[in-house]
Protein backbone atom coordinates (compact mmCIF):
# COMPACT_ATOMS: atom_id res chain seq x y z
CA UNK A 1 0.00 0.00 0.00
CA UNK A 2 1.05 3.74 -0.98
CA UNK A 3 0.07 6.74 0.71
CA UNK A 4 0.93 10.45 -0.30
CA UNK A 5 -0.23 12.67 2.55
CA UNK A 6 -0.80 16.00 1.89
CA UNK A 7 -1.78 18.89 4.30
CA UNK A 8 -4.12 21.00 2.90
CA UNK A 9 -6.40 24.28 3.90
CA UNK A 10 -9.10 22.66 1.90
CA UNK A 11 -9.54 20.14 -1.17
CA UNK A 12 -12.39 18.81 -3.43
CA UNK A 13 -13.05 15.81 -5.70
CA UNK A 14 -15.16 16.41 -8.48
CA UNK A 15 -16.83 14.23 -10.74
CA UNK A 16 -18.25 15.13 -14.11
CA UNK A 17 -18.17 19.09 -12.71
CA UNK A 18 -20.14 18.24 -9.12
CA UNK A 19 -18.21 18.30 -5.98
CA UNK A 20 -18.39 15.02 -4.37
CA UNK A 21 -15.96 15.71 -1.30
CA UNK A 22 -14.69 18.31 -0.04
CA UNK A 23 -13.01 19.45 3.34
CA UNK A 24 -11.54 22.81 4.90
CA UNK A 25 -8.16 21.93 6.80
CA UNK A 26 -6.92 18.58 7.08
CA UNK A 27 -4.92 16.23 4.87
CA UNK A 28 -6.08 14.60 1.23
CA UNK A 29 -5.09 11.22 1.52
CA UNK A 30 -4.30 9.33 -1.95
CA UNK A 31 -4.10 5.57 -1.42
CA UNK A 32 -2.86 3.07 -4.30
CA UNK A 33 -4.11 -0.64 -2.83
CA UNK A 34 -1.61 -3.44 -4.15
CA UNK A 35 -1.97 -6.92 -4.54
CA UNK A 36 -1.89 -8.95 -1.34
CA UNK A 37 -2.16 -5.67 1.15
CA UNK A 38 -4.85 -6.74 3.74
CA UNK A 39 -5.97 -5.17 6.74
CA UNK A 40 -3.27 -5.10 9.03
CA UNK A 41 -1.63 -2.51 6.38
CA UNK A 42 -4.97 -0.61 6.23
CA UNK A 43 -4.36 -0.40 10.55
CA UNK A 44 -1.25 0.38 9.97
CA UNK A 45 -2.21 3.54 7.52
CA UNK A 46 -4.87 4.82 9.97
CA UNK A 47 -2.92 4.71 13.01
CA UNK A 48 -0.16 6.91 10.99
CA UNK A 49 -2.52 9.01 9.04
CA UNK A 50 -4.55 9.97 12.52
CA UNK A 51 -1.18 10.10 14.60
CA UNK A 52 1.16 12.11 11.96
CA UNK A 53 1.96 15.16 13.71
CA UNK A 54 2.47 17.73 10.74
CA UNK A 55 0.79 20.49 11.76
CA UNK A 56 1.80 23.17 13.51
CA UNK A 57 1.72 23.89 17.64
CA UNK A 58 2.09 27.49 18.91
CA UNK A 59 5.72 27.72 18.16
CA UNK A 60 5.15 26.87 14.73
CA UNK A 61 7.01 23.32 14.90
CA UNK A 62 5.43 20.02 12.98
CA UNK A 63 3.77 19.16 16.57
CA UNK A 64 -0.11 17.98 16.31
CA UNK A 65 -1.76 15.64 14.49
CA UNK A 66 -5.11 16.01 12.33
CA UNK A 67 -7.00 14.91 15.37
CA UNK A 68 -5.50 17.67 17.18
CA UNK A 69 -6.19 20.07 14.94
CA UNK A 70 -10.04 18.74 14.57
CA UNK A 71 -8.84 18.56 10.87
CA UNK A 72 -10.40 16.71 8.24
CA UNK A 73 -9.06 13.75 6.07
CA UNK A 74 -10.51 13.39 2.01
CA UNK A 75 -9.61 9.91 1.06
CA UNK A 76 -8.86 9.35 -2.54
CA UNK A 77 -8.26 5.87 -4.22
CA UNK A 78 -5.47 6.32 -6.55
CA UNK A 79 -4.42 2.96 -8.29
CA UNK A 80 -1.81 4.66 -10.41
CA UNK A 81 0.22 5.09 -7.17
CA UNK A 82 1.04 1.48 -7.69
CA UNK A 83 2.64 2.11 -10.96
CA UNK A 84 5.95 0.17 -11.97
CA UNK A 85 7.86 2.12 -14.43
CA UNK A 86 11.47 0.49 -14.26
CA UNK A 87 10.81 -0.82 -18.01
CA UNK A 88 9.61 1.32 -20.66
CA UNK A 89 7.76 4.25 -20.73
CA UNK A 90 4.76 3.48 -19.99
CA UNK A 91 3.55 2.30 -16.41
CA UNK A 92 2.59 -1.13 -15.74
CA UNK A 93 -0.18 -1.56 -12.78
CA UNK A 94 0.15 -4.89 -12.36
CA UNK A 95 0.78 -4.17 -8.28
CA UNK A 96 -2.51 -2.68 -8.39
CA UNK A 97 -4.81 -4.61 -6.27
CA UNK A 98 -8.23 -5.79 -8.01
CA UNK A 99 -11.18 -2.91 -7.74
CA UNK A 100 -13.17 -5.32 -5.38
CA UNK A 101 -10.29 -5.90 -3.49
CA UNK A 102 -9.37 -2.33 -3.29
CA UNK A 103 -12.60 -0.78 -2.64
CA UNK A 104 -12.72 -3.06 0.70
CA UNK A 105 -9.66 -1.79 1.82
CA UNK A 106 -10.35 1.84 0.85
CA UNK A 107 -13.90 1.54 2.76
CA UNK A 108 -11.74 -0.26 5.69
CA UNK A 109 -9.48 2.86 6.18
CA UNK A 110 -12.30 5.47 6.12
CA UNK A 111 -13.73 3.55 8.79
CA UNK A 112 -11.09 3.59 10.11
CA UNK A 113 -10.18 6.93 10.29
CA UNK A 114 -13.65 7.67 11.40
CA UNK A 115 -13.13 5.27 14.83
CA UNK A 116 -10.34 7.65 15.51
CA UNK A 117 -12.76 10.79 15.68
CA UNK A 118 -11.95 12.09 12.40
CA UNK A 119 -14.36 13.68 9.97
CA UNK A 120 -13.63 11.91 6.58
CA UNK A 121 -15.16 12.90 2.98
CA UNK A 122 -14.32 10.72 0.12
CA UNK A 123 -13.58 10.77 -3.72
CA UNK A 124 -15.85 8.30 -6.00
CA UNK A 125 -14.12 4.75 -6.04
CA UNK A 126 -13.34 4.15 -9.57
CA UNK A 127 -14.56 7.19 -11.34
CA UNK A 128 -13.05 9.79 -13.38
CA UNK A 129 -12.14 12.06 -10.92
CA UNK A 130 -10.54 15.86 -10.53
CA UNK A 131 -8.89 16.07 -7.13
CA UNK A 132 -8.42 20.22 -6.45
CA UNK A 133 -6.42 21.57 -3.36
CA UNK A 134 -4.47 23.74 -1.80
CA UNK A 135 -1.41 22.39 -0.55
CA UNK A 136 -0.53 24.07 3.21
CA UNK A 137 3.39 24.55 3.69
CA UNK A 138 3.88 22.75 1.31
CA UNK A 139 3.63 19.79 3.27
CA UNK A 140 3.84 16.25 1.12
CA UNK A 141 4.28 12.51 3.04
CA UNK A 142 4.84 9.50 1.11
CA UNK A 143 4.34 6.61 3.32
CA UNK A 144 4.67 2.69 2.12
CA UNK A 145 3.29 -0.14 3.89
CA UNK A 146 4.09 -3.47 3.24
CA UNK A 147 3.29 -6.49 5.46
CA UNK A 148 1.59 -4.30 8.24
CA UNK A 149 4.38 -2.18 8.65
CA UNK A 150 5.49 1.44 7.13
CA UNK A 151 9.04 0.79 5.02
Amino acid sequence: MRAVIQRVSEARVLVDDVSVGEIGPGLLLLVGVAVGDDTADVNTLVRKVAGLRIFPDDALRMNRSVSDVDGDVLVVSQFTLQGDVHRGRRPSFTNAASPDDALVLIEAICSGLRSEGIAVAEGEFGAHMQVELVNDGPVTIVIDIVDGHAV
